[in-house]
């Protein structure tokens, strides 16, 4: 029978899924532009989008998938460490749990009760948890997350390829650029919201660092524009 996903990993694939339709967002969406304020051909500024969409999916998918198997090998690494400890010194890693209690300002005959008890039921994860702060039961998939990204990120890039495409050239950029700037705050309260930081700050320095992306681009483009 398959397991199901907890809370911890949902919010693992969830944020792969928001980052990656934020990345392909704003990549697209600076070139895009860059290209529109180069030409108005219509099939360059196409296939420069579908391009960056391609190239950004792959680069997008197979990060996600290094990132998070390097943090699930490190935390396998902190697991043998922890057992051994527990192997070799038991109370020092009783003491340490209580410690973590105690500093917390809990009654010293309540911290030791509290400690026995999770130490008795399962002492792996008591310490794991306390020690490193992962739930050693829930490691996140490097699979879901790739996967995550290599639908979000496309998805994404949608957007300001339809938005460049979709209206006049003399106003194309334009509007490519509020609609971008809206899809991002959009992104960047999700980001705040499954982080649990604060959601102005996100959503501000995410439309920044789209706006100066779509600016930098735009600036190229036009020293190319014939």
């Amino acid at each position: 029978m398959k397991k199901k996903m907890s809370l911890a990993q949902k919010i693992n694939v969830l944020r792969a899924s928001v980052m990656g339709a934020n990345d392909g967002i704003i990549s697209v969406a600076g070139i895009v532009i860059g290209v529109a304020a180069a030409t108005s051909n219509p099939h360059a500024i196409l296939i420069s989008g579908l391009s960056g969409s391609l190239a950004g999916t792959i680069s997008m998918c197979m990060g996600e998938y290094v990132s998070v198997s390097t943090e699930k090998d490190s935390q396998k690494m902190a697991l043998i460490e922890e057992k051994e400890r527990l192997s070799e010194d038991y109370d020092r890693e009783f003491n340490y749990v209580k410690n973590k209690f105690l500093a917390q300002d809990i009654d010293p005959k309540l911290a030791h009760q509290a400690t026995k008890e999770l130490m008795d039921e399962d002492p792996l994860v008591t310490t794991v948890q306390e020690r490193y702060g992962f739930n050693p039961k829930e490691f996140t998939s490097p699979y879901a997350a790739a996967v995550a990204s290599l639908i979000a990120f496309p998805l994404g890039s949608i957007l300001p390829m339809v938005a460049v495409m979709s209206f006049p050239h003399e106003i194309a950029i334009a509007a490519t650029i509020i609609a971008v700037l809206i899809a991002l705050i959009i992104t960047g309260y999700l980001a705040a919201v499954l982080g649990k930081s604060n959601r102005l700050k996100s959503v501000i320095r995410n439309v920044a660092s789209g706006f100066l992306t779509m600016l930098v681009t735009y600036l190229i483009g036009q020293l190319f524009a014939r």
